[in-house]
């Protein structure tokens, strides 16, 4: 088991990446806590980890609520000894160019998708470095990289969650803390399918270079390998898991 003996915090529990990610972990070996704002969907995650024989927590809160938030790392470090590994998956997604998008949604976009991993992170720091170091990772998306029209707002708060996690990799490596950034391109989730309304599958496809669409388990396994010792000298990596769909056309 690569994630033996270690305690993972998951934001984003309750369906797609974080999802696939707390099941995979908690196959592995870890202790898996999660936050999700679906009571329903993240106790049926609990209950899949519990099935396979894995220990887990779950709480419903909002990554912006940080009382809430500290609170149940409290209690995560009081049952399960302490944390290891952060996996920063919570996330919306807004469509729309800034003419188009409210100030409202653009302030409820950049709080959720950068500013609620600012804060799980700045909570989650002080414990890692009680164990002696640990991993961080943070999930961006495609979109973070190379920009989308009419996902402005989406585009800057994957952007920064970008160059958030370049920051923190070089300020927390004395503490042997690794920061790396998964960016994901569009994933079989149900918030694609939301966002996806009124494209064809004909479409899709054309754009990624393996000819199928992304599963949240294809991040969850490079989430693996990030938060596993076999990454021990990988720190401020960015990368994509996108089928090549960003890879220029033909």
């Amino acid at each position: 088991m690569r994630l033996k003996g270690k305690v993972a915090f998951i934001t984003g529990f309750s369906s797609g990446i974080g999802q696939a990610t707390a099941i995979l972990f908690a196959r592995e070996g870890a202790a898996v806590a999660g936050i999700s704002l679906e009571e329903v969907e993240g106790r049926a995650t609990l209950e899949k980890i519990q099935q396979q024989g894995g220990r887990g927590l779950f709480c419903v809160a909002d990554v912006r609520d940080s009382a809430k938030v500290n609170a149940f790392m409290e209690e995560v470090v009081t049952k399960f000894g302490g944390l290891d590994i952060i996996v920063n998956s919570a996330g919306i997604a807004t469509r729309g160019t800034i003419a188009q998008v409210s100030e409202e949604d653009w302030d409820s976009t950049l709080d959720t998708n950068l500013k609620g991993i600012y804060l799980v992170n700045r909570l989650a720091l002080p414990r890692l470095i009680d164990r002696g170091g640990g991993v961080i990772i943070n999930v961006s998306a495609l979109v973070g990289m190379t920009g989308k029209g009419g996902r402005a707002v989406q585009s800057a708060s994957k952007g920064g969650v970008i160059t958030l996690t370049e920051a923190m990799a070089a300020d927390h490596a004395p503490q042997k803390i690794r920061v790396n950034c998964i960016c994901p391109g569009p994933t079989q989730t149900p918030m694609h399918d939301k966002l996806a309304k009124g494209y064809t599958p004909d479409i899709e496809l054309r754009r990624f270079r393996l000819g199928r669409m992304g599963s949240p388990e294809d991040a969850a396994y490079v989430a693996l390998f990030l938060a596993s010792d076999e990454a021990q000298y990988v720190t401020g990596a960015i990368i994509p898991v996108d089928g090549g769909a960003r890879l220029p056309s033909d």
